[in-house]
C-alpha cells in the first residue's frame, strides 16, 4: 500500500463520510458495531448476519467500513443488514477503523465495539466484553485468548502473542495478556482522546494509547476461532513480527515523549 499525503486521506474520509450520512442519516443507536474489510466477500455476510441487535438491552448498528476493495464485501455487507461506508481507496486496517470510530462518534452512540471481518471472534461474547463498559467498571475492554482459549494452530502466532504480551506489560507498567485482540468495546469518547496515526496493525497503539492516556482498561476471557472464509491480509509470521514491533515501540515511545509514558497504577487504571 503506497502511503498518502494527509490532505488526500481527509479529503477520501470527507467525502466517504458524506456519502454515509447521505445514505443513513447522521444518528446512531447507542452501541456501534465497527469492522474494516477488505475483500472479505466470503464472510463478510455470515459475519454481519451473526451480529446481535441488542446487547445487554441497548440497540446496536453494524458500520462496516469497505477499505478499497474490489470485490464484492459491500454489496454483501448491505444485504446483510451493515450499515457501510466504501472508501475507495486502500489505506489498511488501522485507516478504516479510524473512519469507522468518527461515524460511530459523531452519530452520536456511546459505545463502540470493534470484531473483524473473517469470523474469528464469536459474537455471542460481545456482551462480555461490553458488559464492564456499560457498568461503569472501565473504559475500555479487550478479548484475550490467553485468558480464554484459541482454535489456530501456528505455534509462532501463539508464541508471538505471548511475547509482545510481555513487551508491552514491560513498557507500559500494566500487565496484558494479548495485545492484538480485535474484539474489543470502548466509551466512544474514548477514540477521539488517544492518538490513532498507523494505517494497518493499530490494535498495540489504540491499547498502548489508551493505559498511557489513564483510562480504565480491563481484558476479559474470549475465543479466537479459525478464519472462516479469507486469507489473511497482515502478512507472513516475520513480516508480521517486525512490522508490530515496531509499532509497539514506536508508540511507547510517542507517549513516553508526550509526558504519557510507563505509569503505575492510577484511580483510572485500576
Amino acid at each position: 500500500m503506497t502511503a498518502q499525503p494527509n490532505r488526500a486521506i481527509k479529503d477520501v474520509d470527507e467525502a466517504a463520510v458524506a456519502a454515509f450520512r447521505a445514505e443513513y442519516g447522521t444518528r446512531l443507536p447507542p452501541v456501534a458495531i465497527v469492522i474494516a474489510a477488505y475483500n472479505e466477500e466470503q464472510g463478510i455476510g455470515e459475519v454481519v448476519a451473526s451480529l446481535p441487535a441488542t446487547v445487554a438491552g441497548h440497540e446496536t448498528a453494524t458500520i462496516v467500513v469497505v477499505d478499497g476493495s474490489t470485490d464484492a464485501t459491500a454489496e454483501i455487507a448491505r444485504k446483510n443488514g451493515a450499515m457501510v461506508c466504501d472508501v475507495p481507496v486502500n489505506r489498511g486496517q488501522g485507516a478504516a477503523l479510524r473512519l469507522g470510530y468518527r461515524i460511530a462518534r459523531e452519530g452520536g452512540a456511546d459505545y463502540i465495539v470493534t470484531t473483524d471481518a473473517d469470523g474469528q471472534y464469536d459474537p455471542a461474547q460481545i456482551e462480555r466484553v461490553l458488559a464492564p463498559v456499560l457498568r461503569g467498571e472501565a473504559d475500555f475492554v479487550t478479548g484475550s485468548r490467553r485468558l480464554g482459549r484459541q482454535e489456530t494452530d501456528d505455534r509462532v502466532r501463539r508464541a508471538g502473542v505471548h511475547v509482545f504480551a510481555w513487551l508491552v506489560s514491560l513498557l507500559t507498567g500494566r500487565r496484558i495478556t494479548d495485545t492484538s485482540f480485535g474484539l474489543r468495546a470502548m466509551r466512544a469518547e474514548v477514540t477521539a482522546n488517544v492518538t490513532l496515526r498507523q494505517p494497518q496493525y493499530q490494535a498495540s497503539e489504540l491499547l498502548i494509547g489508551v493505559i498511557s492516556r489513564g483510562y480504565r482498561v480491563r481484558e476479559v476471557p474470549a475465543t479466537m476461532r479459525r478464519r472462516t472464509a479469507g486469507t489473511t491480509k497482515k502478512g507472513g509470521n516475520l513480516v508480521y513480527g517486525y512490522r508490530y514491533s515496531r509499532v509497539v515501540f514506536g508508540t511507547w515511545w510517542r507517549e513516553r515523549r508526550a509526558g504519557r509514558g510507563r505509569r503505575g497504577p492510577s484511580a483510572k487504571t485500576r
